[in-house]
């Protein structure tokens, strides 16, 4: 649910920026605590990859609008 709540602000970010830029900075941190349990579990480097390449994506797009 917080994942399409997230891409639906992202979407309304187009229009309305702060929300987009409130909605990565959220992404990004459940991204990061994706790649918490992803560590924890012990999963290789390429399992974690794609959580982690998301968490960047997503915080460069919380903070690119400052």
């Amino acid at each position: 649910m917080l994942q399409i709540l997230g891409a639906a602000g992202l979407v309304v970010g187009f229009y309305i920026p702060w929300i987009g830029h409130f909605s990565a900075g959220g992404l990004a941190a459940m991204m990061l605590c994706g790649v918490g349990v992803r560590i924890k579990i012990k999963d290789t480097i390429f399992q974690t990859m794609p959580a982690f390449a998301y968490m960047v994506l997503n915080a460069y797009l919380a903070i690119a609008g400052y």
